[in-house]
């Protein structure tokens, strides 16, 4: 199907309407993401493939399955078999135990390594925040410079700009913000 420049189709196309440099920054976030998933451990990609699989409709469907055959076998229901874990079940219980053991296990590997990924994700968004806040202050500085330079009289109160001008202090900006913030 050939479309015309403009058609209304174009519109719904996320890629048609997003900038080149969002696609750049899209891309460059997908590599970052893909080589997190390519480094991780041995025992970091079993225990996410079990917490994926233990979180899925086919896990809840199998466990239906199995305990409801195993329900059934050990309560005499199929007469020609013989229970072998009767009523109180006491080996399934232990299956059971078991299998809730190393699924927390497994759950909290995956809990830990995404968490690394997010405090590795969240220092980064730091780092380029900072990057920024000292892009904006130098830009500020420069653009005084130019007003100033140019004869422009600027309209804000000088000590509202001298405020943004000056370098912030995250560390100042921390011991503020606890401070302040409620406790949870």
């Amino acid at each position: 199907m050939v479309r015309a420049e403009g058609d209304a189709s174009d519109e719904m196309d996320p890629m048609h309407s997003t900038s080149e440099a969002a696609k750049k920054n899209i891309k460059t976030i997908a590599r970052l993401e893909n080589a997190a998933l390519h480094d991780r451990s041995f025992t970091d990609r079993v225990g996410d493939a079990i917490t994926r699989f233990a979180g899925s409709g086919k896990f809840v469907l199998l466990h239906i399955v199995w305990f409801t055959f195993w329900l059934l076998w050990n309560t005499g229901r199929f007469s020609h078999v013989r229970p072998f874990d009767p009523f109180p079940f006491t080996f399934l219980t232990m299956i059971v135990s078991l299998e809730a053991i190393f699924l927390a296990i497994f759950v909290l590997i995956s809990q830990n390594r995404m968490a690394r990924h997010s405090d590795q994700r969240a220092h980064l968004d730091l780092q380029v925040n900072l990057l920024a806040e000292q892009e904006m202050t130098m830009m500020l500085k420069m653009l005084e410079g130019l007003c100033e330079h140019a004869g422009v009289r600027v309209e804000t109160r000088s000590d509202e700009l001298r405020s943004l001008i000056e370098k912030t202090d995250p560390q100042a900006l921390m011991r503020y913000l606890r401070k302040n913030l409620p406790e949870s």
